[in-house]
């Protein structure tokens, strides 16, 4: 299949960034796929290897600082080696995080550069509205826009119930019900697709979003499997993000599915996130008012006359608490980075002071 830059996501923004990387004789690219030491880019002129130029290697500060899938690179793809060497990773548009499994001072970008998050959720047992709570903060602070699909809405008898329950955590993001075994129910996934404008599926596994990619590509491609009858839960159908072109109809990345999803960074996109809970907490009696035990706590009272659900107000101060160590976590690891590196400094000047010594 031929394509174009545009075709591929570019946008002036991009060409702008480029510029300078052009008059070196580069050439623009997309990740398409990740393996260990090794991308897969596509470029106007097809698929390439690429690898990671030796000057950004050792530039990166951690592993957020390699490309993702969807970033938009600068490759010299008249490298020796017969690989394609990644020089330099474009400013990007967005970018959906996490915390690295079993690190909480190490950020993994999971998508980069994508226009509309699609965060999927099964409506059978694994339904869980917390869960998608999670899944909605994060979407809003990438920078890309949430749509919620609800789907194997063929498992229920009634699907309002369930939209019911997301409607007060969605923020005003769309919510879609569809069912990937329905011809024609991934419609309402389309809608928010077109030329040159990215999708990131997210959700757990075994919500079916290999199943939903397969209906938005027009064919089997990604392999999918059925998941457990006790929990609803699957095994990881998808094991390596990936970018797949849909022609007229956009790209779209799918990803692994998650067993938990670690906040990074949220910053200021809790409170949006929780902006029910924010605006409850304005008419507070007092201004630092954790919404505990503190008299005069309108949020409280709004759980208590059954304005606010007491489970999302649960779920506010859980991850209240999680940005906070997350927080703490970082700051004390840019401290032992600091002092390592006054370390190597001060080595490296009583060396030169020591040399200058002995001559």
């Amino acid at each position: 299949m031929s394509f174009t830059l545009d075709d591929l996501g570019w946008s002036p923004r991009f060409e702008a960034a480029f510029e300078p990387h052009r008059a070196a004789g580069l050439t623009p690219a997309r990740v398409s796929l990740e393996h260990t030491h090794i991308y897969r880019v596509l470029t106007p002129d097809g698929e390439r290897l690429a690898r990671v130029a030796g000057r950004l290697r050792h530039a990166a500060g951690g592993r957020a600082d390699f490309p993702a899938v969807g970033d938009w690179v600068a490759i010299d793809a008249h490298a020796t080696g017969g690989d394609a060497r990644i020089q330099a990773i474009l400013p990007r548009v967005s970018r959906f995080s996490r915390r690295a499994a079993g690190d909480p001072t190490e950020e993994q970008v999971v998508a980069a550069n994508v226009d509309v998050v699609f965060l999927i959720s099964g409506l059978d047992h694994d339904f869980n509205p917390r869960r998608i709570e999670r899944y909605v903060l994060t979407a809003w602070n990438s920078g890309a826009s949430p749509v919620i699909v609800l789907n194997k809405v063929d498992l229920v008898d009634d699907v309002q119930p369930f939209v019911d329950d997301v409607t007060p955590i969605a923020q005003g993001a769309p919510i879609v019900t569809v069912s990937a075994k329905r011809p024609g129910s991934a419609a309402a996934m389309r809608a928010h697709l077109g030329r040159g404008r990215t999708a990131a599926l997210l959700g757990s596994s075994g919500v079916g979003k290999s199943s939903l990619a397969n209906a938005l590509i027009g064919e089997e491609r990604l392999r999918t499997r059925e998941v457990r009858e006790n929990d609803s839960r699957g095994r990881h159908t998808s094991t390596n993000r990936q970018l797949i072109l849909l022609g007229h109809d956009g790209i779209l990345i799918d990803t692994p599915g998650m067993r938990e999803l670690q906040l990074w960074d949220t910053g200021e996109a809790l409170a949006g996130a929780f902006g029910d809970v924010e605006a409850l907490a304005g008419s507070c009696r007092f201004r630092d008012c954790r919404h505990a035990e503190e008299p005069g706590c309108a949020v409280l009272a709004a759980v208590e006359s059954g304005a606010l659900d007491r489970g999302r107000l649960e779920s506010y101060r859980k991850l209240q608490q999680e940005q906070a160590y997350q927080a703490t976590q970082q700051d004390q690891r840019a401290q032992l980075e600091q002092k390592r590196r006054f370390k190597v400094l001060t080595k490296a000047a009583n060396k030169i002071i020591k040399e200058k010594q002995d001559r």
